[in-house]
Parts: structure tokens; sequence; C-alpha cells
């Protein structure tokens, strides 16, 4: 339970994720942001629109799904680490594109198959990093290549694989 163990149920999940249609068409965000509190960061740094006004600072983020182009600005603006992009029309047969939050050393390269893991930390299955990003200094995003029946669960990666000598 969120309130609990901080990992979303799978109700907590239905109410943000995008439909199979919106999944369908390009790279959409997914913000995993639960809990009323004074944060807007991912509005603010959204340059398409597509994660609308708040009305007070400690409203969810909403969004305008159509609107959103996958560049990524708004997982790495967020102090929570709780938005993700999710492109299922990129990475090639059954596979799709996951953007996700990095804070850690050392910082995968591409090509380097990683281990994906789910909210809840455990290894769900394997991936490929794409790319890494930095926008101003702020946390990296990393682009990941996953299988697609992965794609709305890997969340993380595992540092051990990447410490290893």
């Amino acid at each position: 339970m969120l309130y609990e163990d901080g990992i979303p149920t799978p109700e907590d999940l239905a109410r943000i994720n995008p439909s199979a249609e919106r999944l369908s068409q390009g790279p959409v965000v997914i913000i995993e942001c639960f809990q009323r509190i004074p944060c807007d960061p991912c509005h603010t740094n959204c340059k398409t629109g597509c994660i609308l006004p708040f009305e007070d600072l400690n409203d969810l983020p909403r969004t305008d799904d159509s609107l959103c182009d996958g560049c990524g600005l708004c997982v790495a603006a967020c102090p929570g680490l709780a938005v993700f992009i999710v492109d299922m029309t990129s990475g090639g047969e059954d596979h799709a594109v996951v953007q996700i939050p990095w804070e850690y050393l050392p910082v995968p390269e591409k090509g380097q198959q990683v281990v994906l893991t789910n909210r809840v930390g455990n290894a769900i299955g394997r991936g490929e990093c794409l790319k890494a990003i930095r926008f101003r200094d702020r946390t990296y995003v990393l682009h990941l290549r996953v299988p697609a029946e992965l794609a709305m669960e890997a969340r993380g990666i595992s540092r051990a694989v990447l410490t290893r000598a």
C-alpha cells in the first residue's frame, strides 16, 4: 500500500497510466506522483504544455498526453524521481524505450547491458542503455531499450551490475 511502503497499488497505477491506444502513438509521460505536496517542477520544465498548470501548488500533476514529445525534461526535473517516459513505438521489434531518472555513479554507458528493476527494486529482466542525458546539471535521464512486456514495470536498474569490475 502506497502510504505504508511507498509502492503504488495496481489501482493507483490504473488511474494514471495512459491507454493502450495512447501508448501505441509514441512517447508519453507517466507521472507516478500520488501525494499532494508543494511541488511543480514537472510542469514548469515541460516545454510542450503536456503537464498542465497547477491550480494549487499542492495539486497532483495532470497531463494532456497528446502534447508529450518524450523530451525527458520533466523526468530530470522531478525531485521525487516519479516521472517516466514510455515509448512503445521505439526500440525495435518486441521492445520499447523507457526513460528513467538516474542519480548514481557510475552512469551507464551507451550499449551497456543493465538489469531492470521494478518499483520494489526486484530484478525483472534485462535491458540496454541507449543513452544517458543530463539537462542543466540535473538528474540524468537514462534511455533504456527494454522488452515491450516490461515497459510499464521497469522503473530502475540494478547498481550492483554497474559497479562490478
